[in-house]
């Protein structure tokens, strides 16, 4: 079986995809990648054949394509993105660029990050079966699918196909959520080809290794403090300034990693129970603490309750608010809105979090949870029925 993977240009989008992948590969599959050409570079160093297709961003920002989303409330900056990038740019890019591949390259079924819609659009544009991994919880969502259906609307109508305006294209066939159970909202529909897998840790280990010092840390709770591997969330105006006031005087171990766009130095002086890196691999660090504060992106949040540990998240945009609330109704998690971000509030929110056992409790419950899920392996045996069968494969009730 040969399967295409889609993906938008970012750790976030990619790394879903990633054990799915290894999966379809160490079963005998054949497994390719579709995406930007500079992209290309990450994917290949991940081990998997990389085709450049789509829109490359040439090294800019989001706002320097849609410079109107400045100062849009958090919703509407949203679905605005989702519409016109999501949606509109990057889509608009993506079908040609596939359907040329897909037709030399002869897959026998797509699979795309979910924020990527090039992918079911070209899929059927080829009368192929496809499949989204879940990413972004707002991309994931079944009830927010209409979100994007007049820019959907008008590339199915621009590639011979018919109207879908219930948008069932974005679902139909198969749809693989690596995520605990329980995370999604309550009252939200899943949808009807949903399959829940065992959340898979994909740090991008290389040669990188946790460093010796964070074996011969004090006997003291451990902080790990991300905003993850984007780097505009690693530069929100002051959030990393903040938490640190709030934990220097704190008795705890502090670990931040500021993104690899950023020097640690230029935080200035820290005392010695706060280390400032770059990046460490977020799988290898976590089994060395006891609370991770984040901004609550999905594959952040995902590594933390995989571990079992707690969280206090701040949210800053995109679907983070959404995973903040997941976590919060699941009991693993204290969320400090931007209302409330100051030293006081962030330092307290750390106190409970510790002090309060059953955070962890509830955090260590999750991981057993977790465990009862099937693994990637299952994602396969779907994936091959998929191509076989060449009918939606609806979720078991």
């Amino acid at each position: 079986m040969r399967v295409l993977f889609t993906t938008q240009a970012g750790a976030g989008t990619f790394h879903p995809l990633v054990p799915l992948a290894h999966a379809l590969t160490a079963a005998g599959h054949e497994v390719a990648f579709a995406c930007s050409r500079p992209f290309c570079v990450t994917v290949e160093a991940a081990g998997f054949r990389a085709y450049p297709a789509g829109f490359d961003a040439a090294g800019r920002s989001l706002p320097d394509f849609l410079p109107e989303i400045r100062g849009m409330a958090v919703d509407e900056q949203n679905d605005y993105i989702y519409q016109r990038w999501f949606a509109g740019i990057t889509a608009e890019a993506m079908v040609p660029d596939l359907l040329a591949l897909a037709r030399s390259w002869c897959p026998d079924v797509l699979v795309r990050d979910t924020t990527e819609f090039g992918g079911c659009v070209a899929a059927e544009v080829l009368g192929l079966p496809h499949a989204s991994v879940r990413s972004s919880s707002l991309a994931s969502a079944y009830a927010r699918r209409h979100v994007v259906r007049e820019p959907l609307e008008r590339l199915r109508t621009a590639h011979g196909l018919a109207s879908d305006p219930d948008m069932a294209m974005l679902f139909r066939y198969l749809h693989l959520a690596f995520e605990p159970p329980g995370f999604r909202p309550p009252g939200e529909p899943a949808a009807p080809t949903a399959h829940l897998l065992r959340p898979v840790a994909t740090d991008p280990d290389g040669d990188e290794a946790v460093p010796a010092w964070v074996g011969q840390l004090r006997r003291q709770p451990t902080v790990y403090v991300t905003l993850g591997t984007v780097p505009e969330w690693n530069r929100v105006s002051g959030l990393f300034p903040t938490i640190l006031a709030a934990l220097r005087d704190e008795p705890l171990n502090v670990i931040a990693t500021v993104g690899r766009n950023q020097d640690p130095a230029a935080f200035g002086p820290q005392p010695p129970h706060v280390r400032i890196e770059r990046y460490i691999p977020q799988r290898l660090l976590l089994p060395y603490c006891n609370l991770m504060i984040a901004h609550g992106g999905f594959n952040t949040v995902l590594g933390a309750l995989s571990a079992g540990v707690p969280l206090v998240i701040l949210p800053v945009s995109a679907d983070q608010p959404m995973n903040a609330r997941s976590c919060a109704t699941l009991g693993v998690a204290k969320v400090v809105g931007p209302e409330d971000r100051t030293p006081a509030t962030i330092r307290e929110a750390v106190r409970e979090v510790l002090d309060d056992a059953g955070y962890r409790q509830r955090a260590r419950r999750l991981v057993a949870a977790i465990q009862t899920l099937p693994g990637p392996e299952h994602g396969v045996a779907l994936l091959e029925r998929l191509a076989t069968e060449r009918r939606p494969l609806p979720a078991a009730r």
